[in-house]
């Protein structure tokens, strides 16, 4: 089978939680209401259940190559990238003065989710560029985003983000690469960089390289760091192409998923003189010299929004998958009775209770993750300062959660795709065994989820003393109290599991801010946990709210059979997820004496 976009969920969110009239509102928003997202989203579902998904498999099997400092793409690769491109969907969410349609966050994260699950490996090319656009946004003169910015929107550029080096993984400083300032006030960098996702290949005339590197003298550590633009082919004055920039791709990676994403090992400064005697690969520094770390969150925050977004998107694909290949494999009678002979596997308890995990697991993360969405474009949009303070705390807060638990969850529903395939699941023509690779790299690239635990604890829990976590809890609370107005037994028992789940994340909040600083080991010890229990909570809270509607609309007979499966997706949610919650209060607030207790030579 082929993936078909979820479309009537994705509006459903779209409209009953995230508030897409509200975003609609905005300023510059205007004409971005739901008819719009639905007219969008059903193109661009035709185009990846035709275009994009039938490349999946094929480039898993036959991945990108590298040949003599050149990278190959997968076969269909660079016409699929053409029409990608020539399809706007590159410039959806950026502004219209650089070519973009300047559709708001919400729309461009349900087409992101559309692209990346149809073909997760094709998709990170424009994820990676969609954060180089945003860094030039943010920190870009005038001319360097003039200069670059349209090229990347229309396809004809793309862009990397080069951080990691060799001796430097997660921790940035240890970055090397080195920065000489020249008399014309360029730079020349000198230094290997590798994880470089699409930092060669076919698709694009020219690669925009966004680089952390250190110009000679400055501080140790983050606080020495700067961002420069050095692209793979230099830029004329006149925007025409130019030079081959002394940038070069020595080798790419084979890796467990994502095979048809080339991810290249780059080297700057090959020794190749260039006129004026000079060698080194020619860049501009981006901002201020010292503070690239800063712009690079920039980037790396809307990329590990975009793993999120990967990690629902992989988790629909998988889920899809298995509902098909239960719907077909006959083994076995049911245990009801309910037939004399043997049934497609769909009919069996513990089939049933997969398939269930495996889809409100996927809804809740949706869910959560198009809600921050739209408190992005509230934080940017709205007319009110305070408004737009508020939305944009939250938004920071959900981050961490949207791309920790997402993609946690996703490498959970993806190997449930395989369990429930059974022994064909491990089978490689079934296809399922790839989503469960692909799925891996989720919880590593763009921080590992432990990073991703201490962004929560210590920028987004303690900083604030935790008020952040709270107004949030805050919220939930009105949520429960608009459950138990309800009369219905799912209202009631999802009322009863939020309100544990909501307890159980004021106590950790309660626990990082009291103990953060006299007590690091014990605070990070749980920090993971505490991440996995916010975003259930977080993600529960959208499932609850989901109910609520789902509810009202069908006692209005509105779309009876959506709304009744929706209810009982967020009841499961309720009873087999949410209930986590308190258990892993417990390991966290009581439980951190034995994480550093045994001695190290006990290992």
């Amino acid at each position: 089978m082929t993936y078909r976009a979820p479309v009537k969920d994705m509006l459903f969110v779209m409209k009953e939680l995230a508030g897409i009239e509200a975003v609609a509102q905005l300023p510059g928003h205007e004409e971005a209401g739901l008819d719009t997202a639905a007219a969008v989203l059903e193109e661009c579902a035709r185009f990846t259940g035709d275009v994009l998904a039938p490349l999946n498999l094929e480039g898993d099997k036959a991945p990108s190559s590298f040949r003599d400092g050149h990278v190959i793409t997968t076969a269909g690769f660079k016409a699929a990238f053409r029409q990608y491109a020539e399809g706007g969907w590159q410039g959806l969410q950026h502004p219209a003065q650089f070519g973009g349609q300047g559709l708001p966050k919400l729309i461009h994260a349900a087409c992101s989710e559309m692209v990346q699950a149809a073909n997760m490996s094709f998709a990170l090319c424009p994820l990676l560029t969609d954060g180089a656009i945003e860094a030039l946004l943010t920190a870009g003169t005038p001319e360097q985003q003039t200069t670059y910015i349209p090229k990347m929107i229309e396809g004809a550029w793309t862009g990397s983000m080069n951080l990691t080096e060799p001796q430097a993984g997660s921790d940035l400083s240890l970055v090397r690469t080195r920065a000489e300032p020249q008399p014309d006030g360029s730079y020349r960098l000198f230094g290997t960089k590798i994880f470089i996702t699409y930092g060669e290949h076919d698709l694009a005339d020219n690669i925009v390289h966004l680089v952390l590197a250190r110009v000679a003298g400055a501080p140790e550590g983050v606080k020495g760091i700067s961002l420069f633009i050095c692209p793979k082919v230099l830029v004329n004055a006149d925007g025409t192409p130019g030079q081959r920039n002394d940038v070069h791709c020595v080798s790419i990676e084979h890796k467990l998923g994502i095979k048809a994403s080339p991810t290249a090992v780059l080297q700057y400064g090959d020794g190749i003189t260039r006129p004026g005697g000079a060698a080194g690969a020619v860049a501009t520094l981006i901002g201020q010299e010292n503070r690239g770390l800063e712009y690079m969150f920039i980037m790396m925050n809307a990329a590990r929004y975009g793993v999120g977004i990967q990690g629902v998107a992989i988790a629909e694909r998988a889920y899809q998958k298995a509902v098909a290949y239960a719907r077909e494999r006959v083994q076995s009678r049911p245990v009801d009775g309910s037939l004399s002979k043997a049934a497609p596997i769909i009919h069996h308890p513990d089939v049933r209770r997969m398939l269930m995990t495996m889809r409100a697991y996927t809804e809740a993360c949706r869910a959560m993750a198009y809600v921050a969405a739209a408190a992005f474009d509230a934080a940017h949009a709205h007319g009110d300062k305070a408004v737009r303070a508020q939305n944009q705390a939250f938004y920071e807060f959900m981050v961490p959660l949207v791309k920790g638990l997402a993609t946690e969850m996703s490498l959970e529903v993806a190997s449930l795709g395989v369990q429930v395939h059974g022994g064909m699941g491990f089978i490689e023509e079934t296809g399922a065994a790839q989503y469960l690779r692909d799925a891996k790299i989720l919880t590593i690239y763009e921080g590992t989820t432990a990073i991703q635990a201490n962004d929560l604890v210590g920028r987004k829990t303690a900083r604030d003393g935790g008020a952040t976590a709270r107004a949030i809890a805050a919220q939930i609370e009105a949520t429960v109290g608009e459950l138990n107005r309800r009369s219905g037994a799912d209202a009631s028992a999802m009322a009863r599991r939020l309100e544990a789940g909501r307890r159980a994340l004021l106590d950790v909040v309660d626990f990082v801010v009291a103990q953060g600083k006299g007590q690091p080991n014990a605070v990070f010890a749980g920090s993971v946990p505490y991440l996995m229990l916010a975003g259930i909570v977080v993600a529960g809270w959208q499932m609850a709210r989901a109910l609520l509607v789902a509810e009202a609309r069908l006692a209005a007979n509105d779309d009876a059979g959506f709304m009744r499966a929706k209810i009982t997706t967020a009841r499961f949610f309720a009873d087999h997820i949410l209930v986590k919650a308190t258990g892993l209060r417990d390991s966290i607030v009581e439980g951190a004496e034995p994480v550093m207790a045994l001695d190290l030579e006990a290992f």
